[in-house]
């Protein structure tokens, strides 16, 4: 489904992939780890289209990455990133704009899927009405999942989604993202993926080479 085809990628003066190769199956889930400044987030930018290779190519679905293909593809990913940037308004308000992107104008705004997410992932109704800025970081995180859930992509890439919940919801969250139907590209120092044998683990070195 996804592969990284011996891509060489330098970022400030700093080799960060040299002919490294990844191949991510359809509804695998994997954990991608390693030391800070290994290329982590890098790997998703690439995905994105956000970063440029040096050399090599990037496949979604025998689909080379380019500028020709780079729209289509980014519209079957989501991406929740570390630090969730909510624009200072009404929960409520925050999901319905979603919905009007044009990514998402084919997908209907529907309370009831909404009611169903916010049961998962613990988050009180009441909340819909609250200013994002009254809520905690936790409450912030499971909100950037609901918004992923309902949007219903099939690659999400998320980097540190629990990283502001306590243990049992991060328990709930790593077991939640294995019932999808998706394929997931988690970064994260959790020991809740870690542990979960059904987490293909991918680590990262400095100046990955190979695979």
């Amino acid at each position: 489904m996804i592969k990284f085809n011996n891509i060489n990628l330098i970022y400030d003066d700093k080799v960060l992939f040299k002919d490294y190769t990844l191949n991510i199956e359809e509804n695998e889930k994997i954990l991608i780890s390693g030391p800070s400044g290994c290329g982590k987030t890098s790997l998703f930018r690439l995905l994105l289209g956000f970063s440029k290779l040096d050399k090599g190519e990037i496949h979604y679905n025998n689909q080379i990455l380019n500028k020709k293909s780079i729209r289509k593809i980014r519209s079957h990913i989501f991406y929740l990133s570390q630090d969730i940037d909510f624009r200072n308004d009404i929960v409520e308000n925050i999901i319905k704009e979603v919905f009007e992107y044009d990514l998402n104008k084919h997908l209907k705004y529907d309370i009831s899927q909404i009611n169903k997410y916010m049961i998962e992932l613990e988050l009180d109704e009441n909340l819909l009405s609250k200013n994002i800025i009254d809520l905690s970081g936790g409450e912030r995180q499971r909100i950037g999942l609901l918004i992923c859930f309902l949007l219903n992509r099939p690659i999400l890439l998320l980097d540190e989604p629990t990283s502001a919940l306590d243990e049992k919801m991060k328990n709930k969250v790593a077991d939640l993202l294995i019932q999808k139907g998706k394929t997931v590209l988690i970064i994260s120092h959790d020991e809740v993926f870690q542990r979960n044998k059904n987490y293909k683990k991918v680590e990262l070195t400095n100046g990955n080479n190979g695979y």
